[in-house]
């Protein structure tokens, strides 16, 4: 499940920028005043996950809708959706909806709502490469967990120069397992419906309803 959460990785927000890069915490903040004047966001994006050591390799496509705290995922077969109090993860393989609270205080955790300010708190920066990627000049900010038991080594976060939106995020652990996310598609303030983070029992009737709060 940490890896699946994982999706929600890509940026908003700070609040200590002391002994930061100054070019960095620029354009991050160049990117949290662009991010915080959406309505709403959906992206289309690839996971990999990758760990030559212990022979995994994975590759999935998936989509996200945020507005606000709520959100509605899609990966893995799997459907997610918050509505700002309670989640629901549904599961048609297994016909069974898990519903919970968020657990927004744990950190290995990050949830969609927060892929657009996972940095906000616990990560040190710094200007790293750029990239030319299919003419689009992508710069990239190393950032670093304070929390020396993190199980993560760093996260490289690429921005594109000229749009300041998020075109992927490269986690590397400490075990050796290198998680990236790549944007495919960023678009904002779309027409949602109203019942989008709403949950309709009355869909899963044959579903197995799993409580576990």
């Amino acid at each position: 499940m940490k890896n699946l959460i994982i999706i929600a990785c890509l940026a908003i927000g700070f609040n200590a920028f002391a002994q930061n890069d100054v070019q960095a915490e620029t354009l991050l903040k160049e990117v949290s005043t662009k991010i915080k004047s959406y309505k709403n966001i959906s992206l289309d994006f690839k996971y990999e996950l990758n760990n030559s050591s212990e022979n995994i390799k994975q590759e999935t496509r998936g989509d996200v809708v945020i507005e606000a705290d709520k959100y509605k995922l899609n990966i893995l077969g799997i459907t997610r959706i918050f509505n700002g109090k309670t989640l629901y993860t549904i599961s048609p393989e297994d016909e069974e909806v898990t519903i919970s609270t968020d657990n927004t205080e744990d950190e290995s955790t990050i949830t969609p709502s927060k892929m657009l300010s996972f940095y906000e708190d616990g990560y040190s920066f710094k200007m790293d490469i750029v990239q030319t990627v299919k003419g689009r000049k992508i710069q990239y900010i190393k950032l670093s967990p304070i929390d020396t038991n993190s199980e993560i080594k760093h996260v490289l976060l690429g921005i594109d120069a000229t749009t300041k939106h998020i075109y992927n995020l490269i986690e590397v652990g400490k075990n050796g397992t290198k998680t990236t996310l790549t944007v495919n598609s960023f678009k904002t303030d779309q027409p949602i419906s109203k019942t989008l983070f709403t949950f309709d029992k009355s869909k899963y009737s044959d579903y197995f309803i799993n409580n576990i709060d």
